[in-house]
């Protein structure tokens, strides 16, 4: 069930460890509010970091989208799974190792930075590096399965299905890693979300005893972070509705919820929950006959937190996801 906290979380917590995209920015353009709030939080002490699954594009390039969006940010506080996948394999091959780069600039400058060597994929080498990288060519592809199939160790950047682009969502680098799965029956170490590597690397990075994973996946970020055992926020400005709000299992439920990053400087109050019907700020949500249903007034950010744990509740006891069809949010109307 969530959470709660009597003190703001930007007070509870002195690192944001934030997704990008759903999260600070859509596309090309901030979430509204978003660096507002993120000055709001800044300026009560709590230190923020960037953090992607991407790993093509640089910190440096990183920070100037979010610069131009609106939002303060300097390389150093940018954090990619490139630069965990570089850390990763690292420590497994010792510095300056030879090691076949599959991907984009954003990798190469981590693998280099690490005192790594990236090669060619038919050069001498001592491991194998992949990340999204849309200049990548099937042949090296090819080339590179079947030295993994033959026994050279593999680092994926991450295992995202797809990303987004100007011309729609498109397959991501998580496609590439299953087609070599496949081909060659090798699970690779995989360093972004919501695997490990990429949240500790941005511990080690940026400092911060009390982190935060804020997420708006539940598969990639709210996952990531009960794997490192670290609480999260999710906000609801990005992939995640109702729907699949009300099907998380255990391992992929936030700690807190609000609608945006105004959350973060927020208490978060505490959800009574009886049977299958759940209260808080004056709102209550019920499960009946398969089916959520919400009554009262109050905040945006408790009706979701009355419908979540309500549909959690129904979820664990039941078995099956309660049916939101047409449930939806009241206005906000708080001024966000």
């Amino acid at each position: 069930m969530l959470g709660s906290s009597g003190n703001v979380l930007a007070e509870a917590y002195d690192l944001a460890m934030l997704d990008l995209d759903g999260v600070v920015y859509i596309g090309g353009e901030a979430v509204p509010g978003a660096p507002r709030h993120l000055e709001r939080v800044r300026a009560a002490g709590m230190r923020l970091a960037f953090i992607t699954n991407n790993a093509s594009r640089t910190p440096a390039t990183v920070a100037g989208h979010l610069s131009r969006l609106g939002v303060r940010a300097e390389p150093e506080d940018v954090v990619t799974s490139a630069q965990a996948a570089a850390r990763v394999t690292a420590e497994r091959v010792g510095r300056g190792a030879p090691v076949v780069l599959l991907g984009a600039e954003g990798l190469e400058a981590a693998l280099r930075a690490e005192g790594l060597v990236p090669v060619g994929v038919a050069d001498e080498a001592q491991a194998l590096v992949t990340g999204y990288g849309p200049d990548v060519l099937w042949r090296d592809v090819m080339r590179a399965a079947v030295r993994v199939r033959d026994g050279l160790w593999w680092v994926a950047s991450n295992t995202d299905l797809s990303i987004p682009t100007p011309f729609g969502v498109a397959p991501g680098h998580g496609v590439l890693v299953e087609t070599i799965q496949r081909f060659t029956g090798v699970d690779p170490v995989v360093a972004g979300k919501p695997q490990r590597p990429l949240l500790d690397e941005t511990v080690r990075r940026v400092g911060g005893a009390r982190p935060l994973m804020v997420g708006d996946r539940l598969d990639t970020d709210i996952e990531g972070a009960h794997r490192a055992g670290i609480d999260s926020l999710l906000v609801l400005t990005g992939v995640t509705g109702a729907s699949e709000l009300a099907a998380a299992l255990p391992e992929q439920r936030p700690t807190y919820l609000s609608a945006d990053l105004a959350g973060l400087a927020e208490v978060h109050p505490s959800v009574a929950v009886d049977t299958e019907r759940a209260e808080v700020g004056g709102w209550s949500a019920e499960v009946v006959s398969g089916r959520v249903e919400v009554r009262g007034g109050g905040q945006v950010d408790d009706w979701w937190r009355a419908v979540a744990a309500a549909a959690w509740r129904h979820l664990d006891r039941c078995g099956r996801a309660a049916d939101v069809t047409g449930l939806r949010p009241p206005d906000a109307g708080t001024g966000r």
